[in-house]
């Protein structure tokens, strides 16, 4: 009963990450998605197309056809996001930045929370939701995640846990 009655740790305005790192795990996430793209075409080509003319074709097929490259994106996208912030709560982009997902607890974000981000990526132009909400995104309100400063979150938490064991 008393579990149930302690106050837990809550994610504010001072933890959120500033739309510069924002923008650098977006470019650097952007960069190994494409990354991630251009070896899996490579591969796949080079198993399925045994002449380089068939090669040629299969790549003129594939940027033809709009709805493939969309499928095939955001297949890539959904499998990167998924996999790092389900297992990491980051990504490549995060690490790179010291950030990290979290719910509103400062903890790590559950498997559902963190597939509706990535579901909400995969939506055209959804990026266009940082020019309202430059410290949250749509995927993030969504899914009711927060982008936060790792270290500051360590910090903060470690404290708040501190008082309330006084």
């Amino acid at each position: 009963m008393e579990e149930k009655n302690r106050k837990q740790f809550k994610v504010t305005e001072e933890l959120f990450v500033k739309a510069d790192k924002r923008f650098f795990n977006f470019v650097i996430d952007m960069v190994m998605l494409t990354v991630v793209l251009f070896i899996g075409l490579v591969i796949f080509m080079a198993n399925t197309a045994p002449t380089p003319n068939e090669a040629k074709d299969f790549m003129n097929r594939f940027l033809a056809n709009s709805m493939l490259q969309y499928t095939v994106t955001s297949s890539i996208t959904l499998l990167y996001y998924n996999l790092f912030e389900i297992f990491t709560s980051r990504t490549i982009g995060k690490f790179c930045t010291n950030t990290i997902v979290v719910n509103e607890n400062g903890d790590k974000a559950n498997y559902e929370a963190i597939m509706i981000r990535s579901l909400i990526r995969i939506i055209p132009l959804y990026w266009i939701s940082f020019i309202g909400f430059p410290k949250r995104g749509l995927h993030d309100m969504i899914s009711k995640t927060y982008v936060v400063n790792k270290n500051l979150l360590e910090e903060k938490k470690q404290q708040f846990y501190a008082i309330k064991q006084l």
